[in-house]
């Protein structure tokens, strides 16, 4: 085992602030070039996907696509779907393949910048400085529960999806499970599976089909370019970033998920839900339309790789379109989870940032960081993890790796300007380092 590095009163190069597959990926990049670096993680790695994730989880992305620096997928089902406990055991393996200068257990809990350009870095374990910094903590922070969920009654018990584990977790009776992004339609499908009654508040996230004309989706919007496409040629940036991820599955090898077979079976869908007072719950009148929309993106999909299949004249096998096998007979606006059995709610509405800890101006209004691939508008601070930071990619392990090499590019290329400048100025250089580079 390496050594456990210092942080109380020591100074790096770099310091890596968080240990999951960002952290570990711009640790890898950062070590190739010789950079003396530190990255400390609050948990343990794999904490996100250890303890955030249900029993039945899996990557909705092949395993082919799990590509951290250094570190191919190199298992016997390129094609298949990693469970929770082997995408831990993967980022795990990973440690000990390269063995970066990690220190977990240990929370970062304010990061500043000195006028000299050093960022001072206060843990747990004491405060510590560094010349750069990359913020790798990713974007799924707190976990978000709308205000309005205090008005249920009492008796009915709440999770949020972060700690939905299994059905068994949750007391015998219907489940309400509000957001149908890729949270909340295979929590759904877990309990359906399960046999639960589930009720399901349909919001506005797309789908996409698991397969289509002989190959997995992914596998040609990948071919496609889909994956590369970087965010500074959409004209809507910001909207893009902001974009739901599309709804499917790997569970038991991948497929579909079609809210619409599940209502069909005996789930029953609603709109968006809107308001709570007590045992009654108001929904929009929207579900029809979401309905719609999912499957006209997903079928969207299947045009554009229809023409990849023409224009590059790949042989391809023809398969018949989806058609929908139910239609709302009506749009119910209102729901008593009393009088319908409903005894617990899962609430799959996401997660909010908190940057709170980080006292530098590198936010605009919204409290989104300003940055160009990663490299913020503040001298040698860096995000990495994000979605969307530079590509679809972005913040997955297909292309984390990608992001981590160009942001350990730049720091290299700032670390010897400064050293540069230092020589030619005399100046010193923790100030040289905050140069900007163009």
């Amino acid at each position: 085992m390496s050594p456990v590095p210092r942080l109380a009163g020591a100074h790096y190069t770099v310091a890596v602030i968080g240990g999951g597959q960002a952290g570990l990926s711009v640790s890898h990049c950062l070590r190739a070039r010789g950079i003396g670096h530190v990255v400390v993680e609050a948990n343990r790695v794999g904490h996100e996907w250890r303890e955030r994730r249900w029993d039945s989880f899996c990557l909705v992305t092949p395993n082919w696509q799990c590509n951290l620096p250094g570190h191919p997928y190199s298992g016997g089902d390129p094609d298949g779907f990693m469970v929770r406990d082997d995408i831990v055991r993967y980022l795990e393996d990973y440690v000990a393949a390269f063995r970066p200068p990690l220190v977990e257990g240990v929370s970062v809990t304010r990061l500043r910048r000195a006028p000299n350009g050093v960022f001072d870095v206060t843990t747990a374990a004491g405060e510590f400085t560094a010349d750069q910094v990359v913020v790798a903590t990713g974007p799924y922070h707190t976990p978000r529960i709308p205000r309005t969920a205090e008005r249920l009654p009492a008796a009915v018990e709440q999770f949020h999806s972060s700690g939905y584990r299994n059905p068994d977790q949750l007391p015998d009776g219907g489940v309400l499970v509000v957001g149908t992004g890729q949270s909340g339609c295979q929590i759904a499908e877990d309990l359906h599976l399960a046999g639960r009654q589930v009720h399901l508040a349909v919001g506005g996230a797309p789908r996409v089909a698991r397969f289509y004309r002989g190959r997995d989706c992914v596998a040609w919007l990948d071919e496609m370019g889909h994956y590369d496409k970087p965010i500074d040629e959409f004209d809507d940036a910001d909207a893009v970033r902001l974009r739901v991820n599309h709804y499917v599955t790997g569970r038991d090898g991948g497929r579909d998920i079609d809210l619409r077979a599940f209502a069909r079976d005996g789930m029953r869908l609603y709109g968006r839900l809107t308001g709570i007072s007590g045992p009654a719950l108001q929904f929009a009148d929207d579900l029809k339309v979401n309905l719609d929309h999912a499957d006209a993106v997903a079928e969207g999909i299947k045009d554009a790789i229809d023409a990849h299949i023409e224009a590059v004249g790949v042989e391809a096998p023809r398969e018949p379109r989806y058609v929908p096998v139910w239609e709302p007979a009506e749009q119910p606006r209102a729901l008593d989870v009393t009088e319908a059995g409903i005894t617990s709610v899962v609430w799959s509405t996401g997660f909010t940032r908190d940057h709170r800890w980080i006292e530098i101006p590198a936010f605009d209004g919204r409290g989104y960081p300003m940055h160009w691939r990663g490299a913020s508008n503040v001298p040698g601070l860096y995000f990495l993890g994000l979605p969307w930071q530079y590509s679809w990619g972005s913040g997955r392990f297909e292309a984390v790796g990608r992001d981590a090499e160009f942001l350990a590019g730049h720091i290299d290329a700032s670390r010897r300007l400064a050293d540069v400048c230092g020589t030619l100025t005399g100046a010193p250089a923790e100030l040289a380092s905050a140069l900007p580079i163009g």
